[in-house]
């Protein structure tokens, strides 16, 4: 059977794709034998319904493709997909991927985190490999909530939300998972919704196409512990008003009437009869400087007024994984060829090693 390699530029670049002349993958062939164990009514069986569903419209084989998680309802995922998979420890799946990735050019590797696992123990993980730029695709579940332990706050909780751990409200201020994103410069960063199936695919295989760390924030509804907490954007009516939907190219609309416009160094919402043509945004999500994007993350709040929703940013950057394999090259073929035991012992003992006397 004869294998194809994708184009230079997209995510799946170097990983072993179907014969043409096989048969279509259907999303049967991706989903496991195992039980789906989430509690009904759970945000993460839209997003993994969508997952299997457009899985098979990459065309890659499913034994070179892998998901790793870390801990929490989200982190169950692997075990539901009948691709290679590891779930793995609380917050440390980018650095495993990182390791995977670069180890690993044929593997299309993808990270399934929550806001609690990601953004807490997790954090300096994710930070470093958006940093990076390693080539995985990071999906992280943001339900606000800790969801595995029994309804503890979480770094993406509202000011002031009452939980198991802040019985008379949090104090703390949240992280905005894209604001974060991109202030470590992430190549891609997208939001999303589960309860939007096309959007959710649309922007997940736009994720999944990119070479470089992509980052979908995917708002999701626990509905034990956190039940509704995007209700206002789920509302048909609410979230039409509310939600900002980025179009590369097009002014930035929120609703029917109303416009994003620059305001200093920031931007706001007015209405679109009031607004000065030249000061509406027109969104380009392939700016090289991230600050528009951040700018417009910074329109989310807590309550909701006006949520940009969709792809905030994406462009090429250099890949980590890409590189370190370069540099390994190019050491091979300055030597030669592989190393020796003798090239391995000098390289060990180097120029900086001491003699200690007993």
């Amino acid at each position: 059977m004869s294998i194809d390699i994708g184009m230079p530029g997209s995510g799946t670049h170097g990983v072993p794709r179907v014969d043409e002349e096989a048969p279509k993958q259907t999303k049967k062939e991706f989903t496991s034998d195992q039980e789906v164990r989430w509690c009904p009514g759970c945000g993460d069986y839209a997003v993994l319904a969508s997952v299997q569903g457009f899985l098979p419209d990459l065309g890659l084989k499913r034994e070179n493709i892998v998901f790793i998680s870390g801990i929490g309802c989200s982190s169950r995922f692997p075990y539901y997909l009948d691709t290679f998979g590891m779930h793995s420890i609380h917050g440390r799946a980018p650095a495993i991927a990182t390791g995977l990735a670069t180890a690993r050019e044929d593997l299309s590797v993808w990270v399934v985190t929550g806001d609690g696992d990601a953004l807490s123990i997790g954090g300096n993980h994710l930070i470093h490999a958006m940093r990076r730029n390693v080539n995985m695709t990071i999906l992280l579940f943001n339900n606000k909530i800790y969801g595995l332990t029994k309804g503890q706050y979480s770094p993406t909780s509202d000011v002031g939300a009452v939980t198991k751990s802040t019985p008379v409200g949090s104090v703390d201020h949240p992280f905005n998972p894209v604001s974060l994103a991109l202030g470590a410069e992430a190549t891609f960063v997208g939001r999303t919704l589960d309860s939007d199936r096309a959007h959710l695919t649309k922007v997940l295989k736009a994720a999944a196409e990119h070479r470089g760390t992509s980052l979908v924030e995917i708002y999701q509804n626990c509905p034990i512990f956190n039940d509704g907490a995007f209700q206002l954007i789920k509302d048909r009516d609410e979230g039409k008003a509310r939600l900002a939907h980025l179009v590369d190219g097009e002014q930035i609309k929120v609703g029917e009437d109303h416009v994003v416009v620059r305001n200093g160094s920031g931007m706001k919402v007015v209405p679109a009869d009031e607004a000065d043509e030249a000061d509406i945004v027109v969104h380009d999500a392939t700016a090289a400087d991230p600050s528009q994007a951040f700018a417009l993350s910074r329109l989310d709040d807590g309550t909701m007024a006006h949520v940009p929703m969709g792809i905030f940013r994406n462009v090429e950057r250099p890949t980590y994984d890409d590189q370190v394999r370069a540099q390994v090259e190019g050491v091979r073929a300055s030597a030669g060829g592989p190393a020796s035991d003798d090239d391995l012992q000098a390289l060990l003992h180097g120029q900086d090693t001491w003699t200690v006397n007993g």
